[in-house]
């Protein structure tokens, strides 16, 4: 190779490596560019957030949950301070080894913490050794301030406190259906909590820190701070006092005959207030863990079942209206016994030979009842039936209100006439009977139940108030004249009908027993019934209207309506009238002489001995075919 050649080498791979540096220069200045362009559109938002949260910190301002009151001021559901405790346990790991102390000692330190918190030692140590590695794990909430104290004593090493609220429910078990409970995020998850959630959640405020460089907090802007909106407090139409002694009856009532369950309510007729709402067996919301989702259910609400003889005044009393019948028109009873044109059975517990409509309700005849129903006719009985406002929702302010079962006249078959004047074949809830019976009381119109009395801001001004609906514009479901004739009537049920022997000594009570067979897969039961009252008191100006259901009581102690539920419900309205301060009734009218004339075993003394009598059989139950 000559000279020449060798130049023309070096200059060759000299011209290779100059391309080569000029095109990786090239790719460095592209990358540059396009890492600079990145940084200025997409990459900026992430670089500033990175540099915001190594700067800034925000933390979330928990609003606090609005109270709930009762109709007079007493606190029935109420958010408490409380505090939790985590654990970082790779701090605390990493701080005993640093400290020249074993893992054994760790253990022993856990185990007096897990005592001061009430845990299981085992269960704790093995709850943060299976995550060893974890930042933050919470082994405790809901501890009061002692326990922080005492577990703060310990200084033991990635142990925090953190702060909170929980739940709290002063009157423990008082009204749980109706308020509901709490999930442990603070949520409602049953009843006005849940109904209402929003209204007492308020909504949570944020502060926003700026940090030094070690992380210590510098301070916060007045555009970085937004206070919490605490939530509203609620005021109910209930009344702690009358919700106690309606509890106290009914748990009373159902014990003593050994019943499954049952259902209280008692309302204002003029208003629609709900004075007293209960269901047995109950609950209590703090330790939601101690229930089942049946005891929890609001079955005086939700939770429909067929009415029996409860049903009857609400098909006598438009009857009587459109002049179907009087009260004093004598009906022909042939034995205890009565056959249908189309040859069913309808029967009565007792014979007590022709009856007038006045005495077919308060002896609570099946016979004259089914009568009165095919002189009527489907088409009326279903117009007084959803006249009442059976079959629909009452409009009460409550999650899940079931709205019953009327069919419509179509699915009716030859049957429907007799059972629908028995109660059967319709269902109904506790509140729908109890607002349908308060047309009787308050001169025949329809009131809408309702628990929400008013709301109040965490300052304490009053921001709503249910006003008094205008009464006149309320449907009218009865006209006033028959409204009080029917009350009257019912006012023998306990004199000398269904429920004797269960007469108030202070105050005249009109209301109406009901025994119905409960339905089974296959037909009706002959041996498990619902047991009723619905009731009004006093007669003359009612106060309260009350609906008792016993759910399946032990027949072989008791299971008519009038000795089951109607002396739990007299006795209510005897303490609760007490506790209202209502005057004593004055002595009740005798019927009018043309119906005293046709009443069978009438004596006026009834009226005026308030010992007279005592406890009789109460209402029929009807006598169910298989092929119903």
């Amino acid at each position: 190779m000559n000279y020449r050649t060798r130049e023309l080498r070096v200059t060759y791979f000299s011209y290779i490596r100059a391309r080569l540096v000029v095109v990786l220069t090239v790719a460095l200045f592209i990358a540059l560019l396009g890492r600079v362009a990145y940084l200025q559109t997409y990459g900026r938002e992430a670089t500033i957030s990175r540099a915001d949260r190594q700067q800034h910190l925000i933390l979330t301002l928990a609003a606090r949950r609005g109270d709930i009151y009762d109709r007079n001021g007493l606190l029935m559901a109420g958010s408490i301070q409380t505090h939790s405790l985590f654990v970082d346990p790779k701090f605390m790991q990493d701080s005993f080894q640093e400290d020249g102390r074993s893992l054994i000692q760790m253990d022993q330190a856990l185990d007096g913490l897990a005592a001061l918190i009430g845990k299981d030692s085992f269960e704790l140590s093995k709850l943060l050794g299976d995550r060893a590695t974890s930042r933050f794990v919470k082994v405790a909430e809901n501890l009061d301030d002692s326990t922080v104290a005492q577990v703060e004593a310990l200084n033991l090493p990635g142990v925090g406190i953190g702060s909170g609220s929980a739940r709290c429910y002063p009157m423990g078990s008082l009204a749980a259906h109706v308020l509901g409970d709490c999930g442990s995020d603070g949520n409602g998850l049953d009843g006005l909590e849940l109904k209402y959630n929003a209204l007492l959640s308020g909504r949570p405020g944020f502060a926003r820190e700026t940090k030094d460089a070690q992380r210590r907090p510098i301070g916060v802007a007045a555009e970085d701070y937004l206070p919490p909106q605490h939530g509203h407090h609620l005021v109910l139409t209930i009344d702690a006092n009358l919700q106690t002694i309606a509890e106290q009856e009914l748990r009373d009532a159902v014990e003593h005959v050994k019943a499954k369950s049952g259902m209280f309510v008692a309302m204002d007729p003029f208003t629609g207030d709900i004075l007293a709402l209960a269901n047995y067996p109950t609950f209590n919301p703090q330790t939601l863990s101690d229930s089942t989702s049946d005891m929890r259910r609001n079955s005086a609400l939700v939770s429909p079942y067929e009415p029996g003889s409860t049903f009857k005044p609400f098909l006598a009393g438009p009857a009587m209206m459109w002049h179907v019948t009087t009260q004093s028109e004598v009906w022909q009873i042939p034995g205890r016994t009565w056959f249908t044109p189309y040859g069913r059975a309808i029967s009565d517990v007792e014979h007590y030979g022709n009856l007038c409509t006045w005495d077919g309700l308060v002896h609570s005849s099946n016979i004259l009842m089914s009568q009165l129903s095919e002189r009527m006719g489907n088409a009326r009985l279903y117009k007084a039936m959803t006249g009442f406002g059976f079959g629909q929702r009452t409009g009460i302010d409550f999650p899940g209100e079931s709205p019953g079962k009327v069919f419509d006249l179509k699915k009716w078959t030859h049957k429907s006439t007799e059972s629908v004047a028995q109660g059967y074949e319709l269902m109904v809830t506790p509140l729908q009977l109890a607002r349908a019976f308060s047309a009787y009381a308050n001169g025949g119109k329809l009131v809408t139940p309702r628990l929400l009395l008013g709301t109040v801001d965490p300052q304490g001004n009053i921001l709503s108030r249910r006003q008094r609906v205008d009464f006149d514009s309320l449907p009218q479901a009865i006209d006033p004249a028959t409204a009080a004739e029917v009350r009257r009537i019912l006012c023998d049920v306990v004199i000398r009908g269904t429920a004797e022997g269960e007469r108030s000594k202070i105050w005249n009570v009109s209301g109406k027993t009901g025994t119905a067979y409960l339905a089974e897969p296959h037909g009706y039961s002959k041996s498990r019934y619902n047991s009723s009252f619905v009731a009004c008191a006093p007669y003359e100006n009612p106060k309260l209207v009350v609906v008792c259901v016993i759910h399946d009581p032990d027949r072989t102690i008791a299971h008519y309506g009038g000795k089951v539920a109607a002396p739990a419900a007299v006795k209510f309205f005897e303490r609760a009238l007490t506790y209202m301060e209502v005057p004593a009734s004055p002595d009740l009218p005798l019927p009018p002489p043309e119906v005293a004339n046709v009443l069978i075993d009438y004596s006026a003394k009834q009226y005026t001995d308030r010992n007279f009598g005592a406890m009789k059989d109460d209402d029929s139950a009807m006598e169910i075919t298989s092929s119903q």
